[in-house]
């Protein structure tokens, strides 16, 4: 391998130390898009060569980063097998050269001294926080065959149903993409349920009820003038965390005129520290403020015709408490506005928003102005403000605008996010269906979450949440078998205790290669390699919309006696009897798998020159710019090659973005209104208003007097950080939290209870109770607590167990937004008081 010059670059040395990351943050050296970007030239090996030794081989592999959902590229550096440094790939898109502060933490985790070393059984069938599970090592033949055993016995006795597959971040064809075939072929609906209920299908369903996609947008935020974030935490959590970075120096510090920022959440964090404006909504309420600002852009007048639509006489008759004849306006790319306008947004007045969400009037009024004169603009939430029970209207009423202003598709605005050009998979899985798995009894079994079941949650997609308590009672039916991948419900599901008594009576296989809560209850443990060891693809999460793919190479031999989570799904499909073990055995195991995938890319190459497997090994990510579509003053084009010179049809629009019954942004919802007679019954909303977005007023439970929010942070790494000492000590920056993470209280919130500040307290709800270190904050509410998401753990590793403050899981209800399903992760009430 070539050298390079051993000297340190000051580059190198800001970069190393983690400077480089704070510069590209202001924006120094940083720039997004083509012809934007000066970063480090690719990095190849450096040798050290002291007299009369060889010098240490060191090489770089392409990876890609598994601390949250960013997928950023990153070079991981191996001396003499050895894994001793993370880069952020210059060749990567996302990572640009650059990582956020958990990058560099992948060697904490692969050198984790807790980990799992190889597969167990376990001996003591008693279960519970406090009893040792009797662990011995096993080889993998006795785990896959006891594995693949229950399954023939559940199938064999036309039970299959009762076997569960739950996952929790799937990354691609390699993993999570393999399951689907696995239920079909098996014969269970519950194979798999994944995670996104307790992550954010609330915005997801939101605007799949106005746009008809049903996923994550992709934004071009380097273009965008204004960006209007609710409960986002854009520069604390926010996917992609570390391009948002880059993004926010180079749209707050280069870009001529300087994007504009109001920031919506319960407390002052980063994101609200550097906007131009800051709003402390209370808890819930985001959906008020939202219809707010569309009412003054309808009675100012300043939405955008091109895009809505138009009174046909040009005059504005949107009036505040005034109905509007639908038949004088004539609308362009939305459906139902002047029916919106008459049964919800004449009477949401700035002035009565302000009375709902503790917001002053002027500034609900002067950021309305704003987002509706600035083109372009984005309206972006997550979390913050749909994890209530009145989730999928606050998202409907944000979402709206977006349309309001012209956003879909255009030029600085949102998009939907492609996919890769993957090859076929070398078998194709409806060849191996046997007469079980196309007619057998489990098809007339209803998944266990109750996802889909006009008895449960009808129009979700997963209920991930429910599956431990329904287990439990029985509803519909009891459970056999459950196994996990990436997911620990009885740390991540609210009132997790559920879940515990749940698992007493399954049998559970966990795939973690660290000895979490989940883990702790395994009757079988199947540990996965770490990130660093995997070889395994990973598709963009939405991005910047043109397709993007990346694959992660192992930087080193597993460790110990691991496997990849895909091979070990593999390995138990060859062992179930009849055509679905000939399935996997063609199929054979993942590096099979991948290079099929690739062969896609030997007829539409990446802007790389990535045409093959090898090619992407090497360069570690595969994407094709631009993004196809744009939509310019209400015409919708796509790139032809050379420009966006193809104007597509109504029906290609149709089609391939607002994939609605009308074809158009649908203000009044069509699946919402296909679906009424049961929304009714099971919400009791309005059936004039439920297709719309509209105000409801969120049900807190819990029985307290405050407010308790849990946003994860910088160093959350989805709880993967939770045993690196060094992710613990910097998880909580500004109120100093080093060996606890503190629970931030407005001071004059504590006083009236008699509290000091750094006192230890205690939190109640009417699922239990936890105790932490409070610290004064005035950034935070009067009405509100707020806390991250990351400690409280009594299992996972030496230096996670027992670290305060106690779980915010075991004091939050479980409640969930019974149209998108979204987990309520916000919106418990919890009393405060001295511990």
């Amino acid at each position: 391998m070539e050298s390079i010059d051993t000297r340190l670059s000051r580059r190198r040395f800001l970069q190393a130390t983690g400077t480089a990351s704070a510069l590209g943050a202001a924006g120094l050296g940083t720039g997004l898009g083509t012809g934007l970007l000066t970063t480090l030239r690719p990095a190849s090996a450096q040798a050290n060569d002291p007299a009369g030794a060889d010098p240490p081989q060191t090489r770089i592999t392409k990876n890609i980063c598994h601390q949250c959902p960013a997928r950023c590229g990153i070079d991981v550096y191996t001396t003499d097998g050895r894994v001793h440094a993370i880069y952020g790939s210059t060749e990567h898109p996302i990572s640009n050269g650059k990582l956020c502060p958990k990058g560099p933490l992948g060697t904490y985790i692969l050198y984790d001294p807790d980990r799992f070393k190889g597969p167990m059984k376990r001996t003591n069938p008693n279960k519970g926080r406090d009893v040792d599970p009797g662990f011995v090592p096993i080889s993998w033949d006795e785990a896959l065959d006891t594995v693949a055993a229950r399954l023939n016995r559940l199938r064999r006795a036309g039970e299959s149903h009762r076997f569960a597959l739950v996952y929790g971040r799937g990354w691609g064809a390699s993993c999570a993409g393999l399951q689907g075939a696995f239920g079909q072929l098996y014969g269970s609906p519950n194979v798999a349920i994944g995670h996104s209920s307790m992550c954010s299908d609330g915005s997801i369903i939101a605007k799949k009820a106005l746009d008809g996609v049903g996923g994550y947008n992709a934004y071009d935020y380097a273009n965008a003038n204004m960006l209007l974030m609710f409960g986002v935490g854009f520069l604390e959590a926010f996917r992609p965390y570390n391009n948002n970075m880059q993004v926010w120096g180079y749209i707050r510090g280069v870009k001529v005129p300087k994007t504009r920022i109001t920031a919506v959440d319960i407390h002052l964090n980063t994101t609200l520290a550097g906007a131009d404006r800051a709003l402390l909504i209370k808890p819930g309420t985001d959906g008020a403020l939202a219809l707010a600002i569309a009412h003054v852009i309808l009675t100012e007048g300043l939405w955008e015709r091109s895009f809505v639509g138009d009174f046909r006489d040009g005059e504005n008759r949107f009036r505040a408490g005034e109905r509007v004849s639908p038949a004088l306006f004539e609308e362009k790319w939305v459906r139902g506005l002047v029916d919106w306008w008459n049964l919800e947004l004449k009477d949401r007045t700035p002035a009565w928003a302000a009375e709902i969400t503790d917001l002053y009037e002027r500034d609900i009024l002067a950021t309305a102005r704003e987002f509706g004169s600035t083109r372009p603009s984005i309206a972006l939430f997550e979390r913050g403000a749909h994890a209530h029970s009145n989730g999928v209207l606050n998202g409907m009423a944000i979402h709206a605008l977006n349309a309001l202003v012209g956003s879909l598709y255009a030029e600085g605005g949102l998009m939907g996010q492609m996919g890769p050009s993957y090859g076929p998979l070398p078998v194709a899985a409806d060849d191996f269906k046997d007469d079980y798995a196309r007619n057998g009894p489990w098809q007339d079994q209803p998944r266990i979450d109750l996802k889909g079941d006009p008895d449960g949650y009808l129009l979700a997609n997963n209920m991930l949440q429910e599956l431990g308590p329904n287990s439990l009672a029985g509803r519909p039916y009891k459970l056999d078998t459950v196994m996990f991948y990436q997911a620990n419900p009885i740390w991540t599901a609210p009132n997790g205790q559920v879940w515990e008594q749940a698992m007493q009576e399954l049998f559970i296989i966990d795939t973690s290669p660290f000895p979490g809560e989940t883990a702790m209850f395994a009757d079988l443990v199947l540990p996965d390699h770490t990130y660093l060891e995997r070889l395994q693809d990973a598709p963009t999460y939405p991005f910047q919309g043109w397709p993007l793919t990346q694959l992660r190479v192992p930087a080193i031999e597993p460790l110990y006696d691991t496997k990849y989570y895909g091979d070990v799904l593999i390995e138990i499909g060859k062992r179930i009897d009849g055509p679905m073990g000939d399935y996997y055995k063609v199929l054979d195991n993942t590096e099979n798998l991948l290079r099929h995938l690739a062969k896609g890319f030997e007829t539409d190459p990446g802007d790389n020159g990535v045409n093959d497997f090898e090619s992407w090994k090497e360069k570690g990510v595969w994407y094709k710019r631009p993004y196809i579509y744009r939509q310019v003053n209400g015409e919708f084009r796509k790139w032809d090659g050379q420009g966006y010179n193809l104007v597509l049809t109504d029906e290609e629009v149709k089609e391939q973005l607002f994939k609605t019954a009308s074809g158009c942004f649908e203000l009044r919802s069509g699946w919402l209104a296909e679906h009424a007679d049961w929304i009714v019954e099971k919400t009791g909303r309005d059936r004039r208003k439920l297709m719309f977005p509209h105000w409801e007023e969120p049900v807190h439970p819990g029985g307290g007097d405050l407010y308790m929010v849990t946003p994860k942070v910088a160093m959350h790494a989805e709880g993967r950080g939770a045993n690196i000492p060094v992710a613990i000590a910097t998880l909580q920056p500004v109120l100093g939290g080093r060996s606890t993470a503190y629970i931030e209280v407005n001071p004059a919130t504590a006083r009236a209870r008699g509290i000091a500040d750094g006192a230890r307290v205690r939190l109640v709800s009417d699922v239990g109770s936890i105790e932490g270190y409070c610290k004064y904050f005035e950034g935070c509410r009067p009405d509100t607590i707020v806390f991250p998401m990351e400690h409280g753990h009594w299992a996972h590793g030496r230096w996670a167990r027992g670290r305060l403050p106690g779980h915010c899981g075991e004091i939050t209800v479980n409640q969930s937004d019974r149209i998108t399903g979204q987990c309520s992760y916000y919106t418990t009430k919890v009393r405060l008081e001295p511990a």
